[in-house]
């Protein structure tokens, strides 16, 4: 998955990623799993990364879960006290979870996989705005930078005897440190850009390794197409064909 063009990579996640997420069958759904699945045997990320990345984002789909099945008005199924479980709200959690569950595998082993420069030189081939580039690119080259300055300076006030407390005193040591990070990002912004001019920057970021379309890219778009018509097939499906689906407590 590595040596496809990134370019490819990113219009091929746009395109499950929005035929999933507008899709309103779970079948479609389902496929979007197995497709994604497809795709993180094609990129093999390290198991461990993928089960937090995957963990990470099923518990907000457990909160989901605490409040859509009960706020949502449809067909009552269950009372617990003074709430309702309804049929509509189950099906919602449901689709949702389907469909979280098929896109972020998608994206882990098309996007996920990219480095920050590649992915940055690749939306402004795209045609994505070149301020909104350049603020990403800054953002995942800097954003490192961020955090260990922060931390050196709440490692300071810690050896100063700062401690975290509910108190007045501490939200004011707090928004002080905020603001030295604010003054020492300033800072290391105008030294940045300023060497940046002393090198040639002309406002656009040009990159050492083009990218041209090889044999394993057109495989790649054969087997990406191949994916995307089996979802969309789906879409199509007659309705006795769906009829399995229709309990909310298949899944």
């Amino acid at each position: 998955m590595q040596r496809v063009n990134p370019l490819m990579r990113i219009v091929t996640a746009t395109a499950f990623c929005a035929l999933l997420a507008l899709s309103p069958s779970p079948v479609t759904a389902v496929a979007g799993i197995v497709c994604g699945g497809a795709m993180l045997c094609l990129s093999r990320p390290p198991l461990t990364t993928l089960m937090k990345r995957l963990a990470v984002i099923n518990v907000f789909i457990v909160f989901l879960w605490c409040l859509t099945p009960w706020s949502t008005p449809g067909q009552t199924v269950a009372h617990v006290g003074p709430l309702s479980l309804t049929r509509e709200g189950l099906r919602l959690s449901m689709l949702v979870t389907l469909k979280t569950n098929a896109i972020a595998p998608i994206f882990i082993a098309l996007i996920a996989t990219m480095d920050a420069a590649t992915l940055g030189n690749a939306l402004s081939r795209l045609g994505m705005p070149q301020k909104m580039t350049m603020l990403f690119l800054f953002a995942g080259r800097y954003v490192h930078l961020l955090f260990s300055e922060w931390e050196t300076l709440l490692t300071a006030a810690r050896l100063r005897g700062f401690a975290a407390q509910c108190t007045l005193h501490c939200y004011k040591t707090i928004a002080s440190l905020l603001g030295l990070l604010f003054v020492r990002c300033h800072d290391r912004a105008q030294r940045v850009h300023e060497a940046m001019l002393l090198r040639g920057f002309d406002g656009r970021f040009r990159s050492l390794s083009p990218f041209h379309l090889r044999r394993h890219d057109a495989a790649f778009a054969l087997f990406s197409l191949s994916l995307l018509s089996l979802l969309a097939g789906t879409l199509f499906l007659p309705e006795a064909a769906l009829a399995p689906f229709s309990n909310p407590f298949l899944f």
